[in-house]
């Protein structure tokens, strides 16, 4: 049987996978695990009110308290779960996915994500059909739901706090703002706007039905063309639960995970605040990351992909940076999991004061140019110890030198196998992910 919890939580289509049983099932679940007063929030999706009533009804059969934030950011109920004193935190979200699928996601009292562990037991819970009748309180012994009022106001004055306690605030500064429908809708423009910047926004509405649709981080072009429209400085785009972010620079040109990274670790480096004067990204990160790092003295950690992994290697380093080139940053000074908007303020501010517009700092990294193939095989996991294929892999290595990489791992989900290259120029990238794609083709 699949396992339940994915990389990022519960996930599937709301009502036919992710179902109301299920969403209770994993509510009783927060109060048997974690405790007995748990935040949970949602963004704009259609189903999240339903699945918030299962949600909070699993919470209160157990007699817990169901605090409700309502439609909310996924780092603002990892923030409030320490600042309310909470248990731990549901987030209903399925982040950057399609309307049509929800998710459910669970942190614990400190703002972090489950460990594999607890989801496990988590999981076994589910399966035996959640709290048997013994264990359920009866009567006025069964629990409340709650709602957060301040909850949204909570988690923007924390953001911009980040700025602020710096001295440094964003007047002059022009956004462009791509809110992707989402739970940023009611929380990015107005930080930037306590902050001095003037903000021009799009898709800050929602019918439910919209969020994330040919708008948002995973789809730049309505931020790009706004930005041309007026005349903006800067560009920036979040996915459904604001936990991610993507900007552009005043000529529209992409500024990834990998590049805000790169500024943001050069500022925290020379302000004497990157401990450990490391930074840690996964192995999916771009070469230009690897030598920008070095370039500026900074070690790098590379971790298998999944930002769970990245702030895995931080805790046990103790390192305050680390992130995804998909745009999902961990500033463990500010908060506990990937947060859009801290990111985003904490790179224009690192701009700031580096006096240096958007695309300045931005060129602290130069992006290698990468060539991903998917190739389909009959057994993935006969990629290990394939002789032939460690030869092509070899042989491109012994030629890029430092000028390149070479990337080849089995999909986590499919039968694929991917091979990625990244090299000085995209014509020698492609020549050479070609030439090891067809050997994988051919031999696995």
């Amino acid at each position: 049987m699949a396992r339940l919890f994915g990389t990022d939580g519960v996930r599937g289509v709301a009502n036919t996978e992710l179902t109301c049983d299920l969403a209770f099932k994993l509510g009783q679940a927060a109060v048997a695990f974690k405790g007995k007063t748990i935040l949970v929030g949602k963004d704009t999706r259609l189903s999240g009110d339903m699945l918030e009533s299962c949600v909070a009804a699993g919470i209160m059969s157990m007699g817990g308290t169901a605090l409700l934030a309502g439609i909310i950011p996924t780092p603002a109920i990892a923030l409030l779960v320490r600042e309310l004193h909470c248990d731990g935190g549901i987030v209903i979200s399925a982040s950057h996915n399609p309307p049509e699928y929800n998710g459910i996601k669970l942190f614990d009292g400190q703002g972090f994500k489950l460990p594999d562990v607890v989801e496990d037991e988590i999981e076994a819970f589910v399966a035996r059909g959640g709290a048997a009748p013994d264990e359920l309180p009866g009567g006025d012994a069964v629990g409340v739901a709650l709602p957060v009022d301040d909850a949204v106001e909570l988690y923007i004055a924390h953001a911009v706090s980040t700025v602020t306690g710096e001295g440094i605030d964003f007047a002059g500064l022009k956004v462009a703002l791509d809110a992707g429908h989402g739970a940023s809708c009611l929380t990015s423009a107005e930080a930037l706007r306590r902050l001095g910047a003037e903000v021009v926004a799009i898709n800050e509405d929602f019918d439910g039905t919209d969020i994330n649709v040919s708008c948002g981080s995973t789809h730049l072009g309505p931020v790009r063309a706004l930005v041309t429209e007026i005349g903006a400085d800067v560009g920036i785009a979040h996915d459904g639960d604001a936990d991610r972010v993507m900007l552009v620079d005043a000529q529209g040109n992409e500024i990834d995970g990998d590049m805000v990274e790169a500024v943001c670790a050069i500022d925290l480096h020379q302000r004497g605040l990157l401990d450990g004067n490391t930074a840690v990204s996964t192995v999916m990160c771009n070469l230009g990351l690897v030598h920008a790092m070095r370039e500026a003295g900074i070690e790098l950690i590379q971790t298998k992909v999944g930002d769970r992994y990245v702030l895995e290697a931080m805790r046990e380093g103790g390192f305050v940076l680390g992130g995804e080139q998909s745009g999902h940053m961990i500033l463990l000074e500010h908060n506990s999991t990937g947060d859009g908007l801290v990111t985003a303020l904490q790179f224009l501010a690192a701009c700031r004061r580096a006096g240096k517009s958007v695309a300045e700092a931005a060129s602290a990294m130069t992006r290698f140019p990468q060539t991903l193939i998917n190739v389909r095989v009959g057994d993935k996991h006969a990629l290990d110890g394939n002789d032939a294929v460690a030869a092509a892999v070899a042989a491109v290595e012994a030629e890029l030198g430092d000028d390149g990489r070479v990337l080849i791992r089995p999909s986590g989900t499919e039968p694929v196998v991917r091979v990625m290259v990244e090299a000085a120029s995209a014509e020698d990238a492609e020549r050479h992910a070609q030439a090891i794609a067809a050997v994988v083709e051919r031999e696995v």
